[in-house]
């Protein structure tokens, strides 16, 4: 999944793919504004068929984070 996860990044990140890791941070590492974290929010739910919680992602800080709680609803 980070794989997949890297390629929505890099359409709101101009960062070079290989060096995102699962300890990204969003905001400080790839540079995202809140604005671009929820539009990629918004393409995972598409992407993987789910509905996130407001609140719960907003409390993600990591491309790790964002894995897991994906991982985790998607179940």
């Amino acid at each position: 999944m980070l794989e997949e996860i890297k390629d929505v990044i890099c359409e709101y990140a101009d960062v070079d793919r290989n060096s995102i890791t699962e300890d990204s941070r969003f905001v400080e590492d790839l540079g995202f504004t809140s604005y671009d974290f929820m539009s990629m929010v918004g393409e995972l739910e598409e992407k993987y068929d789910i509905e996130v919680d407001e609140r719960e992602v907003a409390e993600i800080r990591t491309v790790g984070e964002a894995i897991h709680y994906v991982e985790s609803i998607k179940e």
